[in-house]
């Protein structure tokens, strides 16, 4: 096995715990030559791509995964983590990560030449490496195509009690609005809010996938969602009927297109590896991974030329927000509050 996986809570400063056949809590000094991973991403979605990495490279990539909390544990060891990157998705976890003062600037010809500016990090604190749309589904019984079009849709009266999501408070949702503030202006991305939450189907609850279920189950007809959690269900032999009930809109294509959110990649402070982590930052923007990436994971390459999977291009073209991702960020706290406010989840 090429990519050793650490689960969260065996970690100790300057000590990896090794599972997988290795010795658990066997004190070990960090090869010069390997490189140290701390990913909030699950491990199936970007293992496959450290493992190709190891493969091309000979260099082994240890990884710790957890649903949340790297960020405050890479603050705690400080100048002593034995982390060289850290993986995680959506804009709002990014920025944390540098709010938090845990990642250090990278300057990188193949990174700045590949990924937009749009997508990346001014100064270089993070990267993205994928992207993803936050899209509409809609159940392919009771929404005929064509009738809806927009985000805007989604608040018209005609829905009523016919939209499902998730929290309101959860990242993928706070972006969409805060994108939507920095867009049209805290004014028109509250109404949007409340007509949203006016149409809502049930309390907001679950994952991305949960919602597609709801609209095969009849709960609802119409949800938001990121594309990629469409290839995953139909991936799956249990979710597969819920996939096969829904289809995608993009939304917003006669107007600034639809949400695009991120997974991306940071440096870390510390970086005991720095020279073979900037190796493979620049690998995981090659085509053969970005093409990976779209094979396996079902997310559009950040990197403009490389070919979407045969999935991706069933589900057709369309046009991408090109809004900035620190506009996003800088709308963040300003998208919770309006959330609270109203009461979405209430």
């Amino acid at each position: 096995m090429s990519v050793r996986i650490i689960r969260p809570g065996r970690l100790t400063v300057g000590v990896w715990a090794l599972v997988g056949g290795l010795v658990l809590g066997a004190a070990t000094v960090p090869a010069a030559d390997e490189v140290n991973v701390y990913s909030t991403r699950q491990a199936f979605l970007i293992q496959p791509l450290f493992d190709a990495f190891t493969a091309h490279t000979g260099t082994p990539v240890n990884v710790v995964f957890a649903k949340e909390g790297l960020a405050e544990r890479l603050r705690a060891e400080g100048e002593n983590s034995p982390a060289d990157l850290v993986f995680t998705a959506d804009i709002g976890h990014l920025t944390d990560l540098v709010d938090l003062d845990v990642v250090q600037p990278v300057s990188n010809q193949t990174l700045e030449s590949v990924i937009p500016v749009s997508f990346r990090h001014p100064d270089g604190k993070w990267f993205g490496l994928t992207l993803r749309g936050r899209v509409i589904y809609a159940s392919k019984d009771r929404v005929p195509e064509g009738a809806v079009a927009s985000y805007d849709d989604l608040v018209d009266p005609r829905w009523k009690g016919r939209v499902c999501t998730r929290r309101g408070d959860h990242a993928y949702q706070v972006a969409l609005l805060a994108a939507m503030i920095a867009e049209r202006g805290e004014a028109a991305a509250r109404a949007w809010l409340d007509g949203l939450k006016a149409n809502l189907a049930r309390k907001p609850q679950g994952n991305d996938r949960a919602q597609v279920k709801a609209i095969m189950e009849g709960v609802c007809d119409l949800a938001l969602g990121n594309t990629y959690y469409m290839g995953k269900m139909l991936d799956d032999a249990e979710q597969r009927p819920w996939a096969e009930a829904a289809y995608i809109i993009f939304p917003n294509q006669d107007g600034a297109g639809t949400h695009m959110n991120l997974s991306g990649v940071a440096m870390t402070k510390s970086a005991p590896n720095r020279e073979a982590a900037i190796e493979l930052l620049e690998f995981l923007v090659s085509d053969d991974a970005q093409g990976l990436y779209a094979e396996v994971n079902h997310e559009y390459p950040v990197k403009d030329d490389v070919a979407w999977s045969d999935l991706l291009r069933s589900w057709g073209t369309f046009r991408m927000d090109t809004l900035d991702m620190e506009d996003v960020a800088r709308h963040r706290d300003q998208a919770l509050m309006m959330v609270n406010e109203v009461g979405y989840n209430n």
